[in-house]
């Protein structure tokens, strides 16, 4: 847009708003101070509006200056809203503005509310200790003062009975006085209140604390809900034992409601009334802040077919109405069933499955959706069939994040669309990692080095007979600028195709041993071993040994901290090149274990033949004794056999993927030697793993 049409519009909107003020205020005010108020709070909107990046203050700022300037009926602030929603928006900052404005002036109302309410609270508490020394005198002012306020008061005693009650209360409640004196406080319960609030009256009664303030809603007489602004306070005898409780009430319905309609509106999609994008990761962000063990989600992410020929064929606002009778009937078929439909932009929908009970769930919400769409939809004249691909997902939660989840749902569900359409496709770790990997790799990922995007996590490994840090293991990470941070299952496999594992492995290598180098010099004996990955591609390479050597020359660790982890497809027979590359680096000091053992074909008598002191149990090993479906005491035989069977050979032992204290109790008494997993610490930063050297391992 051009400067001269941009000053047109702010010109336009100061004309609009100066009128708006003028006609909205109810009392004369000075032409000079109106001007003025016009100009400063015209020019803090379209700030806010207009600079980059978005300042939210400059918006709570101009509803706070409407308040100061006696601006207080909510009319005002309605036609207020209503005047900024009709401005033209062109980035798309328009509800923000709206949401922030209104919080700023329900901010500053209420700050003014608070001062009238302790002017009251003080006048009522220096009136009581008038009454107690001039009797009839003082207690006929504080009469006046509780009668004619215009806050509702209560007064009631420390065991809960309501003594006395103002008019202003009455009305709030659409009660007389006798329907609330003689009644308990705790009779006056709702099923919105606020978490805490009753545990916080019981402290202020018994004298734990002074006063408390909640926003609490109540059931009038008429059976509707009036939302108030709760403050209780605590009057004391002359010998400071709690004697009554002063409540204040302040009707804030309207206010309430109209914060309600601007979450609603931040959060559901404007076309549908479905949640929309921020409000399906908000919700689905709160699914992996506590979970239970085993804990797991599902995700249905859905595109509907052919819609891009219904919008242009048809036109938009058919396109729209197809829409909105998709979501109605998604919603419809889902909802009952517990799960949360959103849509997240475009033709994409997506279903969210809480506490899943596995795969089958998932895909039956999957041929839900088909069904749902199984149907032509009538818009005016047209009878449009409306069909959908759907990526399934289905995973415990402690194997990923909200967004890696959301990328797999996402790149499944284009394996659906790939596949022919109409239909469901179930997520496939290792199709999923190949995609994402193909396309980090080919666009970013050989000059990512170079522009220092990589970075190194290390888990810690755990003795389980005294619960000592006995080893990290390093986890390389992308901090890819467009997909976010990436594990090392979503790009290793595709770097080790492309040869490009091998710059970075030896990246890794150097920057791990670096590490245990600098931590053995600060904590000598107390320092841990280093564990580090070791790609095929690496095992099979001539150089590895060179670089090995060279490394440890070069940062100066102490090659008995080094230990590579291999797989068991590093070494195919006893005759590979690889077997000989793996005893020179056994020569030089390092030690080696099998990492995963178990996933693969785990051909026992390559470990005769390798030179490794370790091995580490697949981490599904452990977590599939969590699984209902699979038997229980048969995977502890299975995992007790691998601990005998390495032991045999003299092999150390570690379990992966140990996330619960039981299982480290059980794994312990099995023999187990050292473990991993979440219950013992996800990876960290270096500075992390330092403090815990420092202060010691943490519960076993």
């Amino acid at each position: 847009m051009s400067a001269e049409p941009a000053e047109a519009e702010a010109a336009r909107f100061r004309d609009d708003w100066a009128g708006l003020l003028a006609a909205g205020h109810g009392a004369a005010v000075h032409p000079g101070i109106l001007h003025r108020l016009v100009a400063r709070t015209a020019g803090l909107l379209h700030r806010a509006r207009r600079e980059d990046p978005f300042e939210v203050h400059f918006a709570e700022q101009a509803g706070a200056l409407l308040v100061d300037a006696h601006f207080t009926d909510p009319a005002v602030l309605a036609r207020a809203i209503a005047l900024l929603h009709r401005q033209p928006d062109g980035n798309g900052r328009g509800p923000a503005v709206c949401g922030a404005f209104a919080a700023g002036w329900a901010a500053a109302l209420r700050e003014r509310t608070l001062r009238e309410q302790e002017a009251i609270r003080t006048a009522a508490d220096s009136a009581r200790k008038e009454a107690e020394k001039a009797l009839r005198a003082s207690e006929a002012r504080f009469r006046a003062l509780f009668e004619s306020a215009a806050i509702g008061i209560g007064i009631g005693d420390t065991e809960g009975n309501i003594l006395a009650v103002n008019k202003a209360l009455q009305e709030i409640f659409g009660a007389g006085p006798e329907d609330l004196q003689g009644h308990k406080v705790n009779e006056l319960v709702h099923p919105e209140d606020t978490p805490g609030v009753w545990e916080a009256y019981e402290d202020l009664v018994s004298g734990k604390r002074e006063y408390l303030q909640f926003d609490k809603p109540y059931y009038r007489r008429d059976g509707e809900v009036v939302w108030t602004q709760l403050t209780v306070s605590l009057i004391r005898d002359d010998d400071g034992a709690p004697q009554y409780q002063v409540a204040m009430l302040e009707d804030i319905t309207d206010r309430y409601r109209l914060q309600e309609r601007l979450r609603h509106q931040a959060t559901h999609d404007s076309l549908t009334g479905l949640p929309n994008r921020a409000a399906f990761f908000e919700r689905l962000e709160k699914i992996f802040e506590e979970p239970e063990p085993g804990a797991r989600f599902g995700l249905c992410y859905v595109d509907l077919d052919g819609f891009k020929v219904v919008n242009d064929s048809l036109g938009h606002e058919t396109g729209d109405q197809l829409l909105t009778a998709v979501a109605d009937r998604l919603k419809a078929a889902l909802t009952p069933l517990g799960h949360l439909v959103a849509r997240l932009g475009g033709d994409e929908f997506v279903v969210l499955l809480e506490n899943c009970r596995g795969e089958q769930e998932a895909v039956a919400a999957a041929k839900t959706v088909l069904n749902a769409l199984d149907g032509p939809v009538h818009i005016g004249d047209h009878r449009l069939a409306v069909g959908a691909s759907v990526g399934v997902l289905e995973r415990r939660v402690a194997t990923t994040t909200p967004g890696a989840a959301v990328r797999a749902a996402d790149l499944t569900l284009y394996r659906a669309k790939e596949a022919g359409r109409g239909r469901w496709t179930l997520f496939d770790p290792k199709e999923t990692a190949r995609a994402v990997s193909r396309y980090a790799v080919s666009v970013r990922m050989p000059a990512a080095l170079d522009r220092g995007e990589f970075f190194i996590d290390y888990q810690p490994l755990h003795a389980l007979a005294d619960g000592s840090l006995a080893a990290v293991e390093a986890l390389v990470r992308w901090r890819h600028p467009q997909l976010g941070v990436l594990g090392p299952d979503e790009f290793v496999a595709t770097a080790e195709e492309t040869g490009l594992i091998m710059p970075l492995g030896r990246w890794v290598l150097e920057q791990a041993c670096g590490q245990a180098a600098d931590w053995e010099r600060r904590f000598g004996a107390a320092a841990p071993q280093m564990n580090v990955n070791l790609a095929v591609r690496q095992a099979r390479n001539a150089g590895l040994v060179g670089d090995v050597g060279r490394i440890l020359q070069t940062t100066g660790l102490n090659p008995s901290r080094l230990q590579l982890e291999i797989t068991e497809s590093t070494v195919v027979g006893p005759e590979d090149e690889a077997l000989k590359t793996l005893h020179k680096l056994v020569d030089m000091g390092v030690s080696l274990a099998i990492d995963d053992f178990g996933t693969g074909w785990s051909n026992l008598a390559y470990l005769r033949d390798l030179p490794v002191s370790g091995l580490k149990i697949a981490g599904s090993f452990v977590g599939d004794l969590h699984d209902p479906r699979k038997d229980e005491p048969t995977g502890w035989r299975i995992v007790s056999g691998l601990v005998s069977l390495a032991h045999t050979l003299g092999l150390t032992v570690t379990a992966e993927g140990v996330e619960t204290r039981g299982d480290a109790d059980r794994l312990r008494a099995i023999g187990c030697d050292w473990a991993q997993g979440w219950h013992f610490g996800r990876p960290v930063r270096p500075a992390e793993i330092a403090r815990r050297i420092a202060e010691g391992g943490p519960p076993r």
